[in-house]
């Protein structure tokens, strides 16, 4: 899949390393093709890094998607240099009146911290509601998951007794949904959080359907019966060595982070971490863009779509609970 960024976008050199198809913005203006329009709300501290992830696990699918990237304006970011930002991010009050055919909400490490103590707390409201009427289907990652689910549904987090943080074993739960078609029974995801939201609570919610979910780690995968709104309470988005370098991180700080579980071969942190769930974290985007993006979103956003498609569309989304 040709993905369209910004021509100076650092992270384009290493995608193409990776022989990633990617369009440039000159490229793009002479192709007659509608590209899916993503909007990132990137709330990580390592921008970069995390653009890079996500562009990567967005470009398995034959579809083309144009990125645009979005920052809050009520924190300022530490990790990243302002000119990076001012050239490839725009603020929400920029984008407030776009409308975007798919949207993600990344975590970030502030998780300790009620939602309400958050700096930009009040901006990621009117960010959330805003993509009630202005984005098809909204995909929340980690914290953002905890603080969607908040938002939307009043579910709050708990701190964990030490913090979750590795590979772990998860189970499909309702094969019925298109968002996990082609998974395996078992799977594996990347966790690292030191809250989360209890099972009970997200499984006593009548608006959501839980997917996937761990003994350990709780729940992976959950959402809204219409897809549009769906959350990860993992990083499926997470590279090889993103857990090793958060580990040597937390080393660093004289933290104590236990070692990564099921990451390193024969838990020594010495040996290279094994890459074990890329492939299910190319199916879950690939899913989540063609199943609640492409086939829901009109050719036109603001467009009045024909009733019979719009049923089409109603029947083909709308999740079958199992009983």
């Amino acid at each position: 899949m040709p993905i369209k960024i910004q021509n100076q976008l650092p992270a384009r050199e290493q995608l193409e390393k990776e022989n990633i198809f990617v369009v440039d913005e000159d490229r793009a203006l002479h192709q007659d093709i509608r590209p899916l329009s993503i909007c990132i709300l990137n709330l990580m501290p390592l921008k970069e890094d995390t653009e890079l992830q996500l562009l990567r696990a967005l470009s398995n699918t034959p579809l083309q998607i144009d990125i645009t990237f979005m920052k809050v304006s009520s924190h300022i970011a530490g990790h990243t240099s302002p000119s990076h930002l001012n050239n490839f991010y725009k603020s929400y009050d920029e984008l407030k009146d776009y409308h975007f055919d798919g949207m993600i909400i990344t975590g970030a490490p502030v998780e300790k911290l009620k939602f309400e103590e958050v700096d930009y707390w009040d901006e990621l409201c009117r960010i959330f509601e805003w993509s009630k009427t202005n984005v098809t289907s909204t995909f929340h990652i980690c914290w953002g998951a905890q603080a969607g689910v908040y938002y939307h549904f009043g579910l709050d987090k708990i701190e964990l007794p030490q913090k979750l943080f590795g590979i772990y074993r998860h189970k499909v739960l309702n094969r019925k949904v298109p968002l996990i078609r082609g998974f395996d029974d078992i799977f594996y995801i990347p966790h690292s959080r030191y809250t989360t939201v209890p099972v009970a609570d997200i499984h006593a919610c009548e608006d959501l359907v839980v997917l996937a979910e761990s003994y350990e780690a709780g729940v992976m995968l959950c959402m809204t019966k219409d897809g549009k709104q769906i959350f990860s309470f993992g990083h499926a988005e997470y590279d090889r060595m993103t857990l090793d370098n958060e580990y040597r991180r937390d080393m660093g700080k004289n933290l104590s982070t236990a070692l990564p579980k099921n990451y390193y071969p024969d838990d020594e942190p010495a040996n290279k971490p094994r890459l074990t769930w890329r492939s299910h974290c190319n199916l879950l985007y690939s899913n989540w863009l063609n199943y609640y993006v492409y086939q829901a979103t009109p050719y036109m956003w603001g467009q009045i779509l024909d009733k019979e498609r719009m049923d089409a569309a109603s029947e083909h989304l709308t999740v079958e609970v199992s009983k």
